[in-house]
């Protein structure tokens, strides 16, 4: 059994290159976790040695495949909760995560089956990350950032990152979310920033 520590860098290493390639840095790390670098030196040897990561000195931070499948099993928790909070209980999409946070390592296996039962086994969550299913596979979701638009490009939003509830409220307030046909050069740049999209295709 993993300590919820080890669980929540797995899964932050994970979530680092679910939408872009490069690799996650030691720094980098300490910046999602809210941590100082030298704090987080320690548990990345402990999961190395686990066969959880590969970390070269100075390098970059790797799941092997042990190690994301211990992840991929805690984002499919996380997402979960996350829907079946906003779908159950009302929940805003701006105020699940950090409810999924602590629910994530709390519910049994058992109660979270009958919440993707329940839910109809959705493949991604509120803010449009994809769910893994129980066997460990991954729906496949595409995107770019918003950001990298030519103005007047016509796209529909396919996901948003979570990790900022203020840009969740704001992109509420302009009526944009999963789903949403956009085009470029239409939202804010600070905001653009946080939204993945592809292109409409035209019949």
């Amino acid at each position: 059994m993993l300590s919820t520590v080890a669980e929540n860098y797995l899964k932050t290493i994970y979530s680092h290159t679910e939408w872009q390639p490069d690799a996650l840095t030691s720094s980098q790390l300490a910046a999602r976790l809210g941590l100082a670098p030298s704090s987080i030196t320690e548990m990345v040897r402990k999961l190395s040695h686990q066969g959880l990561v590969e970390h070269a000195r100075y390098g970059t931070i790797v799941l092997t495949p042990a190690g994301r499948a211990a992840a991929l099993r805690m984002v499919r928790r996380h997402r979960l909760i996350e829907t079946w909070l906003v779908r159950e209980f009302g929940y805003g999409w701006d105020e699940v995560h950090d409810e999924a946070e602590v629910l994530e390592h709390a519910l049994s296996d058992r109660l979270l089956d009958a919440i993707d039962e329940r839910l109809g086994h959705p493949t991604a969550d509120p803010h449009g990350d994809p769910i893994p299913a129980a066997d460990g596979s991954v729906p496949q979701l595409n995107g770019v950032l918003a950001s990298t638009l030519a103005p007047g490009t016509p796209v529909h939003v396919v996901r948003i990152s979570d990790r900022e509830p203020e840009v969740l409220r704001r992109l509420a307030e302009v009526g944009v979310g999963v789903g949403s046909s956009i085009s470029g050069g239409q939202l804010a740049d600070d905001l653009a920033e946080h939204v993945w999209v592809a292109h409409i295709r035209l019949a």
